[in-house]
């Protein structure tokens, strides 16, 4: 069956076992791509939409579920006034959160949580240079600056997060020239637990920037950011399937050729779907239908009727497979690099020296295939190198390679079974997912990680944008 942006027909057909669905999009960063905008916000994990354990007690969870808290209060300040007047009337723990998209403990406190939701929008723009409220949604900052002709230099598969939190982890994209968010920032105003407000920018408190580009929200509260975005663009997108040996022998060419290349491994299948994004010859825009959903579905159905059988499963998977099926799209950029995802996972993620991706991600595939409840895709992307002393790609091109596990299923194994392939590579792990990563870990894998530790000392003595999770990766005693 031949797809592309005309084919409407036969939709159903696409619910048929991974028949059609495996292809379309694979992908497309496992959600249907589908615009925030028509996503409720409760679905982007508001810290706001909180469920109650019993009457009057606050309980605050992440969007997978696993990390929960009851923290002592709730707080979403107006204005950076306000942030800097919540330090000095509080007491205790302070931990900011944006939408929850950590699967590490960052936000859990049993002290106060702070969201920035209220603190929203674009100020003003000079020339590319974008200053903007730190609360922003990725999803209303890339519509807002399309709104004024720009868009982020990249963008992640996940638009939900707010911009502060995501760049306090380095999120990031896919392109071997494209660096991750954190790398555009030109500046920033944070307020230390001193309720201090502080601008960080290449004339005053550098050393302070290149910390607060990534810092897991240990520095202070980020109010605001001035970005350095790009003339608003149009991608052309690409969606094919390969045998993933085929796959993993043609990454470093991809890499080259294409503006974004990325690949998801299709678990138990043998096939991984090439996604790339190329700047659109034209100003027209098609995009199909998506069934990313369907496809989704279709594998975890295939693992429960044959997980037992994974010979089996394999040969099915290859005879439902058409590897001759093409997906073709075209539209404005923050459109089709940015997808929701109303399946929930946990996830993993490592970014491991460029030149030893292909041999990292072939043993994590192994290792995974070991285990036969695995069904959820396996993704594959390029981030290039930076100077935020935090940033996983500090001075390194990497690889960055995640595995995920369906919500509500096992999910352990992601750290178990995979973190020691990782560290075999001297992978940095992504700062929001799944590790077991320690202090002494950190120390040796990031050169100016005692210049860290001893700036934030220097903004908080006492602690207190530190928790239990915090005080571990940065070896701080309680």
């Amino acid at each position: 069956m031949s797809i592309d942006h005309k084919d409407t027909s036969s939709r159903s057909s696409r619910r048929t076992l991974i028949k059609a669905g495996v292809a379309i999009s694979a992908v497309g960063g496992l959600g249907v791509l589908a615009e925030l905008a028509k996503v409720p916000v409760e679905m982007a994990g508001s810290p706001l939409n909180l469920p109650s354990d019993k009457a009057n007690t606050l309980t605050w969870q992440n969007w997978s579920g696993i990390q929960r808290c009851q923290p002592m209060a709730i707080n979403s300040p107006p204005n950076e006034s306000a942030v800097a007047e919540l330090f000095k009337q509080r007491a205790g723990s302070i931990r900011c959160v944006g939408a929850g998209h950590s699967f590490v403990p960052l936000v859990p406190t049993d002290g106060t949580i702070v969201s920035l939701d209220k603190m929203s929008g674009i100020i003003d723009h000079q020339d590319h240079l974008v200053r903007f409220l730190a609360g922003t949604r990725l999803s209303q900052l890339a519509r807002e600056l399309d709104g004024i002709g720009l868009a982020m230099h990249n963008q992640p598969d996940i638009d939900a997060q707010s911009f502060a939190g995501a760049i306090s982890t380095a999120t990031h994209g896919t392109g071997k020239e494209l660096p991750a968010l954190h790398a555009k920032v030109q500046s920033l105003r944070l307020v230390t637990p001193s309720g201090e407000i502080l601008t960080c920018d290449d004339k005053s408190n550098t050393d302070l920037l290149q910390a607060a580009r990534v810092s897991l929200g240990s520095l202070g509260v980020i109010t605001e950011a001035t970005l350095e975005a790009v003339p608003a663009y149009r991608l052309q997108r690409k969606v094919w399937l390969k045998p993933v040996e085929e796959m993993l022998s043609m990454v470093y060419q991809l890499a080259n050729q294409h503006r974004h290349f990325e690949f998801y491994y299709l678990p138990f299948t043998g096939y991984a779907a090439a996604i790339t994004h190329d700047i659109a010859p034209d100003d027209k825009i098609f995009r199909p239908e998506s069934g990313d959903e369907a496809m989704l579905h279709d594998l975890r159905q295939l693992r429960d009727w044959m997980g037992r059988f994974p010979d089996l499963r394999r040969w099915v998977a290859k005879k439902m497979i058409d590897p001759q099926q093409i997906e073709s799209a075209q539209d404005k950029s923050w459109r089709l690099l940015s997808t929701s995802r109303p399946t929930k996972f946990n996830e993993t993620e490592c970014h491991v020296p460029q030149e030893h991706g292909v041999d990292c991600v072939r043993e994590v595939i192994q290792k995974l295939e070991q285990r036969h409840d695995v069904f959820f895709p396996l993704e594959f992307r390029f981030v290039k190198a930076d100077e935020a002393w935090l940033s996983p790609f500090y001075q390194r091109e990497s690889c960055s390679i995640a595995v995920h596990a369906a919500a509500g299923e096992a999910y352990e194994y992601l750290v178990q079974d995979i973190a020691p392939i990782f560290r075999k590579y001297q992978g940095r792990p992504h700062w929001g997912k799944l590790h077991a990563h320690q202090a002494t870990d950190f120390a040796i894998l990031y050169p100016r990680w005692k210049d860290f530790l001893a700036l934030r000392e220097h903004c908080d003595p006492q602690g207190r944008m530190l928790n239990p999770h915090l005080r571990q990766v940065f070896g701080v005693k309680a």
